[in-house]
């Protein structure tokens, strides 16, 4: 596992950096902080953020950063970034082989302990995603999971992402009546929550130029493992 690279003179708030060279970076996302500006958020977002880190605080340096991949405004952990047009290219060209592991808490408890949900997914106009069996109408998704601990009101489940598309672990584990923790879109939480319980816990990439085979893992958040009684990963757990 790739240890976190210290610069903190123009350190974005609430972001950790877990790697930096010339061609990547590799951050911890906070929950609560979106990827990517929106329609109605411009300015407070890791992008914006990490863009001003890169420049270090000169308007006029060329130093760029691009994005490879989102994550949900209320998912926590791994994000990637390139730092040039080709990186971004040739890792989002790979990215379905990249290995995305997420750890989520989800409601009740699971019959089956292992196995892949497969189902294809589409947009609807009011931006939710659902399940469809027509293969015409959607992208096909796969989510294999894997409950590592359960009390009598919750799971703990590694997730890995055999697919990348948009919400699509939050809409398989609902479309199994287990939906996550504080997902007020597509759970149905009587109570609230301080946040979602899903974070992207750990990604294997191949380096863009290097092809080296890089790891990277963070902390389990708190709130997540305190669901289920805490829970310690031993890092090369499968």
């Amino acid at each position: 596992m790739l240890k976190q690279k210290t610069n903190t003179r123009f350190l974005p708030k609430g972001l950790s950096i877990l790697y930096e060279d010339r061609d990547i970076l590799v951050v911890d996302k906070p929950h609560g902080l979106l990827t990517i500006a929106t329609e109605s958020e411009k300015s407070k977002t890791a992008y914006a953020a990490l863009m001003d880190y890169v420049k270090k605080g000169s308007e006029r340096s060329k130093n760029r950063i691009f994005i490879v991949h989102r994550l949900d405004r209320e998912t926590s952990g791994i994000l990637v970034f390139a730092k040039t047009e080709t990186a971004k290219q040739t890792l989002q060209e790979s990215w379905e082989k990249t290995k995305k592991i997420y750890l989520t808490v989800s409601h009740g408890v699971w019959k089956e302990k292992s196995g892949t949900i497969q189902s294809y997914l589409v947009e609807s106009k009011a931006h939710r995603v659902y399940s469809t069996d027509e293969p015409e109408l959607g992208k096909l998704s796969k989510t294999k999971f894997k409950v590592l601990k359960e009390t009598n009101f919750y799971s703990l489940l590694e997730i890995e992402l055999l697919t990348g598309r948009k919400n699509q672990i939050r809409v398989h584990l609902s479309d199994k009546k287990h939906p996550i923790v504080g997902d007020t879109k597509y759970g149905n939480d009587a109570r609230t929550y301080p946040r979602m319980a899903l974070h992207s816990f750990s990604i294997q990439l191949t380096h863009p130029f290097s092809k080296k085979l890089l790891t990277f893992e963070t902390k389990i958040p708190s709130f997540i493992s305190g669901l289920v009684g805490g829970y310690e990963r031993i890092s090369n757990e499968t």
